[in-house]
């Protein structure tokens, strides 16, 4: 272990100041009720701060703000190279604050600060400034007509948009929603996770700074049966881009029944499966793609490859493999560069990833892993976990756990492959690991996922959608195709002939 650079981090750590108000229409505001609530580091367990936990009040001034905002034409009227400049120099500013960002993560939600500093936080800057050069880019359509006739197809922005965002990447996620929502012109209201809010009133700070005009962009700290639930009931939030379980994806839908029809937008849950073939040339490189794929991030992924597919006659060797790798995700302190894996977010989460390790226990062979290690006074710290002689239809390989427990399944045939594949309320994500050709082209034809890899794991990237097939969600992150779930399409038909 490199003391100076853990001690390095350790130092930062302590001159860190957080936002703990509100940001709405511009300033810092205490919650109307003036209630708080902790936000824990869960690899010490020591409070990071007291963050206002904004209620009906806030919500209501939140909206009203961005309302005005958005009727005023101060953002979603600006000419488009406008908007460019700003979110660009929002994006510059990201990785001028980088460590920072990143070391704000890491306490918050446990993950290693090597995943921060490397992926998340310059990946959101990067993110943001693809959105921003795609603003002067996406053009209008012109529809076929009769002569004499000019049909214009016109995209135009929403108005107000809820952002919830989840805990497991508290940065990344927010900006995936709020980059393309803002280079639409819409105005925007950030919910981010209780357990990980740090970061996002960063951010909004950040967006000031960069020139995004008061009240386009706000973010409202809070619970999800508060703050949440009221954001996706309010009566004038014309949208909501949520990331997070299908369970709460759903209590999304129901709200926008009961309010205005909202539209929602839902990236929620997953259990991918992760087939590795016989004729996979390069079994080494399927194990480091496979091992990070499940336990990287502490297994804290949507699209983790929790369920393991493997061809019965190698299934052994690539066990043997795995357990290998498992040697380097031993869970450590999240400021030290060399530790691949981090704590758990919370500990109502490591509790629940532990319910269901015993569960496997009971019905299927436990052979690497499963243990609740305590580290620098947290227990929330899981050692990655596989299990073997698991059916597809047993608890761990249909319910996603949320963290670092692999499901290993055999197949005798690729049909069988397939079928068990599919078997699940989900189509997240899934990989294929083989050198067939035709076998792959096959395979990507009938398996039911919004993104199939293809001898890697959970590809992607700014220019690429991301979402999922059935419970998994609806409507995609990134690409342009973002675009299409934060602006309307308007006909204007001119008769002149």
């Amino acid at each position: 272990m490199d003391r100076g650079a853990v001690t390095s981090w350790a130092e930062q750590a302590k001159k860190l100041k957080f936002h703990t108000q509100a940001f709405i229409d511009g300033k810092w505001a205490d919650a109307a009720s003036g209630k708080t609530f902790d936000v824990i580091n869960p690899a010490t367990n020591k409070v990071l701060a007291k963050v206002a936990a904004c209620d009906k009040e806030d919500v209501d001034r939140a909206v009203k703000a961005a309302r005005k905002a958005f009727n005023s034409g101060v953002w979603s009227k600006r000419p488009p190279g406008e908007r460019k400049a700003i979110l660009s120099k929002l994006a510059d500013l990201i990785l001028e604050h980088q460590d920072e960002l990143a070391l704000t993560d890491t306490l918050d939600m446990g993950k290693p600060i090597t995943l921060t500093t490397t992926g998340d936080i310059p990946g959101s800057s990067d993110t943001i400034r693809w959105y921003a050069e795609a603003i002067d880019k996406v053009y209008d359509e012109i529809a076929p007509a009769g002569h004499g006739n000019l049909a214009m197809i016109r995209r135009e922005a929403l108005g107000v948009i809820g952002c919830v965002v989840p805990w497991n990447y508290p940065f990344q996620m927010a900006v995936w929603k709020i980059a393309p929502a803002l280079a639409c012109g819409n105005s925007v209201i950030l919910k981010p996770a209780e357990q990980s809010p740090l970061s996002a009133l960063k951010l909004a700070e950040l967006a000031a700074e960069a020139g995004i005009p008061a009240g386009v962009f706000n973010v409202l700290p809070g619970f999800g049966e508060t703050a949440g639930e009221l954001i996706g009931r309010h009566m004038d939030v014309d949208c909501v881009g949520f990331t997070g379980s299908t369970e709460v994806g759903k209590y999304f839908l129901r709200y926008s029944a009961e309010s205005n029809m909202k539209q929602v937008w839902l990236e929620c849950g997953g259990k991918s499966p992760n087939l590795i073939f016989a004729d996979c040339d390069d079994l080494e490189a399927a194990a480091d793609a496979s091992a990070f794929g499940i336990w990287g991030n502490q297994g804290e992924v949507c699209s983790a490859n929790s369920r393991l597919l493997v061809e019965e006659s190698i299934k052994d060797k690539f066990i043997a493999l795995l357990r290998e790798r498992a040697k380097g995700f031993q869970p450590g302190d999240p400021l030290d560069p060399a530790t691949n894996m981090g704590s758990i977010v919370e500990a109502r989460q490591t509790e629940k990833i532990m319910s269901y390790i015993e569960k496997g226990k009971a019905i299927a062979s436990l052979v690497e892993g499963g243990k609740r290690l305590t580290l620098n006074g947290s227990d929330n710290f899981v050692t990655p976990t596989i299990f073997d002689n698991v059916k597809n239809n047993m608890v761990i390989a249909q319910e996603e756990i949320f963290g670092p427990v692999l499901s290993v399944i055999s197949f005798k045939t690729e049909e069988e492959a397939v079928k068990i594949a599919n078997d699940t309320i989900y189509g997240l994500a899934a990989s294929i690991w083989s050198n067939n050709l035709k076998r792959v082209h096959r395979l990507t034809d009938v398996i039911q996922a919004g993104t199939v890899s293809v001898n890697c794991v959970d590809a992607g990237g700014n220019t690429v959608p991301f979402g999922g097939f059935k419970q998994s969600g609806i409507g995609r992150d990134l690409s342009l195709h973002a675009f299409d779930k934060y602006t309307n399409l308007k006909t204007v038909w001119v008769k002149y002939g």
